[in-house]
């Protein structure tokens, strides 16, 4: 088959700006071993080469003029999108199925005529919710059921068609290269001494939900109050360091943060690691953080990091809360409990489990990924447009806890607020697990949960 593919984010050789591009290279390459001949459209940046294969029949081609850096991608002058259009049209004429990878391209009047599939791999980036809201393509491919979930109360709402268009695919991983790997060429890029500190990973882009302030945090615990001044944390500077002012600016103002705190000589910022170092990486670290609010689709760090053998911390966020083994989490900016177990952790030189690397192995295997991506796109046919159905909301409509929201401590955590609080609803979700109405409290406040995100209207299939 003749497969054209969307990514409005720039690709590389041997580097990823994200998760999201790790797994695109995976589903392609595994494509294109089965004999398909795979287009990869991309969006151009200077550097990154113009055109290159990841596999003889994969070719990434960089031809859209969409802005950089990230974000706001549409950012650019409107015969660039006009553009992109024309050039995405022309290279569907030939093709036999259409895949648009993490969204992005919200012209779906593009791929009416061909059998299309998506994948949405954010629910923050205004241009992948664009892609949701506009989706009415022939199968919607989601890495986690609290991605799921998200869209099935959301857009889903509107489109009772829109539930047998949605299927989780886990991301995942390739054992044989993630496993525990003797730091060699990593070295090269982090000169350091692997034995000389107790190293604490930071493998995220600089944004503040991803937990950095809250690493600064849980270190200047462990340096000060558990003294443990040996720890050194690894933070790799971003690939779009040398495009952005307001990435630079990130780092000056982190590292000047970092300074008052006393902590200069515990943080190691570095150049961004390739895809083929990942490994090495994360066998130099002696814990991982994932400790912000960041709202994940998967998030692939903590199965990385397990994978090599290095324990994770993460927070009770998004899907992690379901998709991780309870002994790695930790609620949200819990510093206290987070500085207790990374110190255990450390102090004894503790292992990831036979028992949690047995489950990852069972649940992420790369090979169940990739077959289940080609078989939705290898299948997609044509399924036509679904329909709009609106139900008011009344008197008579049940509500429930959204499915970003959980209950921790009779305090409501959201996710995409990033906070806790709402003891009074906990205890009317409580009393009320079949819903509750404006009878239940009054409707001013039942709108007021609604419209901030605490519930959301019970469907036809919560019941």
């Amino acid at each position: 088959m003749n497969i054209v593919m969307f990514s409005m984010t720039p690709l590389f050789r041997d580097k990823s700006m994200g998760g999201a591009q790790k797994q695109l290279k995976k589903i392609a390459i595994h494509l294109g071993k089965l004999g398909h001949q795979i287009t990869i459209l991309c969006t151009y940046r200077d550097d990154a080469p113009p055109m290159f294969h990841w596999h003889e029949n994969v070719l990434i081609t960089a031809v859209y003029r969409f802005k950089q850096p990230f974000p706001e991608p549409y950012a650019t002058p409107t015969y660039n999108i006009a553009a992109a259009i024309q050039t995405t049209g022309d290279s569907l004429a030939d093709a036999d199925v259409f895949y648009s990878h993490d969204g992005g391209l919200i012209f779906p009047f593009v791929s009416q005529d061909i059998p299309t599939v998506v994948s949405l791999r954010s629910v923050i980036f205004s241009e992948t919710l664009q892609s949701g809201y506009l989706f009415d393509g022939d199968a919607l491919i989601l890495p986690s059921q609290h991605t799921a979930n998200v869209w099935l109360h959301t857009k889903g709402r509107f489109f009772p068609e829109f539930k047998q268009r949605v299927h989780v695919i886990h991301n995942g991983l390739d054992f044989d290269v993630y496993k525990a790997t003797e730091p060699k060429s990593i070295l090269n890029v982090i000169p350091i001494k692997p034995d000389e500190y107790s190293y604490i990973l930071y493998p995220h882009r600089p944004e503040a939900p991803k937990g950095i302030l809250q690493t600064i945090a849980v270190v200047d615990k462990l340096v000060h109050e558990y003294n443990l001044k040996n720890v050194r944390v690894l933070v790799p500077k971003w690939i779009d360091s040398g495009l952005s002012a307001d990435v630079r600016q990130f780092y000056t103002d982190l590292e000047q943060k970092i300074a008052h705190q006393g902590l200069a000589e515990n943080f190691i910022f570095h150049d961004w690691v390739s895809d083929s170092q990942m490994p090495e990486y994360y066998s130099l670290g002696d814990i991982t953080f994932a400790i912000g609010n960041y709202v994940e689709t998967f998030g692939n760090t903590p199965y990385e990091s397990l994978a090599c053998g290095t324990p994770v911390i993460a927070a009770r966020v998004g899907p992690y809360r379901e998709m991780l083994p309870e002994d790695v989490l930790v609620d949200y900016d819990d510093i206290e409990v987070t500085a207790k177990k990374a110190a255990h952790i450390l102090k004894n030189k503790l292992p990831v489990s036979d028992e949690t690397m047995n489950w990852l192995h069972d649940n992420f295997q790369q090979q169940a990924m990739v077959e289940a991506y080609a078989d939705i796109i290898l299948t997609a046919k044509k399924r036509g447009s679904m329909i709009y159905h609106f139900t008011p909301i009344t008197q008579e409509t049940r509500f429930i806890l959204a499915p970003w929201c959980y209950i921790s401590d009779h305090q409501i955590y959201h996710d995409f607020g990033g906070r806790y609080q709402l003891n009074s609803l906990t205890e009317l979700i409580e009393k009320h697990p079949d819903g509750l109405t404006f009878a239940d409290s009054n409707e001013e406040q039942v709108m007021a949960w609604y419209r901030d995100g605490y519930i959301v209207p019970l469907q036809g299939q919560d019941s």
